[in-house]
């Protein structure tokens, strides 16, 4: 173990509790940010999968923010030293829907950090386990994978290219960012990371060409076009990250179904994978 791990090493095994009432308004929202139109939205509703995202909302006080617009470090998530912060990835199995207008419970736990040195510096991941009750039942395992770094080269904008044929029976959907949907998905989420919204600051602070589509965004459209062309129960998801989008130029969704699952992909205006992800069908 390094001396850097050793010092975080305390946080391994921290627990969080939190509480939310699953309010229909939320959803709502949540639906009109992702324009969605046909999802029943009620007091007795399901709540559809990674929908959970737009709840249990970090709410730390605004004079607790960092510069950055994320909240100061040491608090449920270790105070890792590296300015550059990512969702990189996750794991979920989904055991039973929640039920909106009902109260729920979300259990934290850190249970892993681990430092490493790459291509762009040191780097740090950390693993955050989630479980999700409600009425006693268990209704969802959640892994997280979170990405600190330390601050690297300008990234460049992507060069637009051809993008590669979609598989025969793959389902696609074009999707457009601009700054409207991003501010929204950052206000769903209580996100006030400023790469997403403010434009100066993405460029000229932390070396991006434009403003950044938010990871979980793309994961959730990536399932969402799951859940809107397929009856069959999703039961579980995951995906990984592994390039940044921007609000400069459109990019494609592809899901191209198996047997009993359905393999996704956000693909730049590159043509190369920004996500990739894998929905399992029940």
């Amino acid at each position: 173990m390094s001396d850097a791990e050793a010092a975080f090493s305390s946080w391994i095994g921290t627990t969080e509790l939190l509480e939310d009432d699953l309010s229909p308004a939320q959803a709502h929202a949540a639906a009109a940010t992702l324009d969605d139109a046909t999802t029943m939205i009620n007091g007795n509703a399901t709540l559809p999968p990674l929908w959970h995202w737009f709840y249990f909302l970090p709410r730390a006080p605004q004079s607790k923010l960092s510069s950055d617009g994320h909240p100061e470090r040491g608090g449920f998530l270790p105070p890792i030293p590296y300015p550059r912060r990512m969702f990189a990835g996750a794991r979920l199995t989904f055991h039973h829907a929640m039920i909106l207008g009902r109260p729920a419970q979300r259990k934290g736990e850190i249970r892993n950090i681990v430092q490493k040195s790459g291509r762009s510096g040191n780097l740090a991941f950390v693993t955050v386990g989630y479980q999700f009750y409600q009425q006693g039942i268990l209704c969802l395992d959640e892994e997280q994978d979170i990405v600190y770094r330390e601050p690297g080269p300008p990234v460049p904008a992507p060069v637009p290219a051809e993008l590669p044929p979609v598989p025969e029976g793959a389902w696609t959907r074009t999707v457009t960012p601009d700054p409207r949907l991003l501010f929204r998905f950052s206000a769903l989420t209580f996100n006030a990371h400023r790469i997403h919204y403010d434009r100066p600051y993405a460029i000229n602070e932390e070396g991006y060409p434009g403003l950044v589509v938010h990871g979980p965004l793309t994961a959730v459209l990536l399932l969402e076009l799951v859940r809107h062309t397929t009856n069959r129960r999703i039961t579980g998801f995951s995906f990984r990250g592994q390039a940044p989008l921007f609000d400069l130029a459109p990019f494609r969704l592809v899901a191209t179904p198996e047997a009993e699952r359905v393999m996704l992909e956000a693909q730049g205006p590159d043509g190369k994978v920004a996500l990739s992800a894998v929905a399992e069908l029940g």
